[in-house]
């Protein structure tokens, strides 16, 4: 067990942000430690407590390590549940600790990064950093091209119209889906809301990540020239002219 620090220092160690910046962040109330908003000058363990900015758990271990799991159906996206599930992690080796990148709701399929590397995650799951996901959604019916054209355009959601994507037909039923946000349940929300819900849902591409040689349940390291990938591809998307 590592000594406490302040916040400011771990989460800037991390590369969150410098710590003049993570002490505004925590200051706006945007650093959440163990459930609970941090407040300036608090001290933590890195090894042991729960650290979030902006919704996202920071990982600050330093023993890095990154995993690409091809997480089956029924199998939840967190570290663990209270109805007692099967969570991912338990897919994973137990050491060193880590936390799934984003989630994939219970019932989809499909890839799915498990990480203790702070830095990264943040990047990949804040949705000004553009990162693509590419799924493969199996709907009720075939949708006519004026549907896919909503999905391109943008789909009016309760919590907002979505981002552009990009929306082609694979075969009868089967629409190859790419978005850069991240809302829960996006996919199929899009897909109800253009009159085809989703059967089976399967993430195919994170990013620059693709495998097609992992089955269910399987999982793999990440090699160091994937990882630059993932890093060069986590970079803000630059403001509209």
């Amino acid at each position: 067990m590592s000594e406490p620090e302040r916040l400011q220092k771990i989460l800037a160690r991390v590369g969150i942000a410098s710590r003049r910046v993570v002490e505004e962040m925590i200051e706006d109330g945007r650093v959440v430690v163990n459930g609970e908003v941090a407040e300036l000058g608090q001290r933590a363990d890195p090894d042991v407590d729960a650290i979030e900015v902006d919704g996202v758990l920071v990982g600050v271990r330093p023993d890095t390590v990154w995993y690409l799991l091809n997480k089956p159906a029924g199998v939840v996206s967190t570290a663990s549940d209270p109805q007692g599930r099967p969570t991912v992690v338990q897919l994973v080796p137990e050491e060193p600790r880590v936390f799934p990148v984003g989630r994939l709701d219970a019932e989809t399929e499909g890839l799915l990064l498990l990480t203790n590397d702070g830095e990264v995650t943040h990047r990949l799951t804040h949705p000004s950093y553009g990162v693509e996901k590419e799924y493969l959604a199996h709907v009720e019916g075939t949708p006519a091209r004026g549907a896919l054209r909503r999905l391109r355009e943008g789909v009016e959601l309760e919590d907002g119209i979505t981002a552009p994507a990009t929306a082609a037909m694979v075969s009868p039923g089967v629409v190859r889906l790419v978005i850069h946000e991240g809302r829960n349940r996006q996919v199929r929300r899009m897909c109800e809301a253009i009159g085809h819900p989703v059967v089976r849902l399967v993430r195919t591409r994170i990013g620059p990540l693709v495998d097609t040689t992992l089955g269910p349940g399987e999982w793999r390291p990440l090699r160091q020239d994937e990882v630059r990938a993932l890093e060069r591809a986590a970079v803000p998307t630059p403001p509209p002219d």
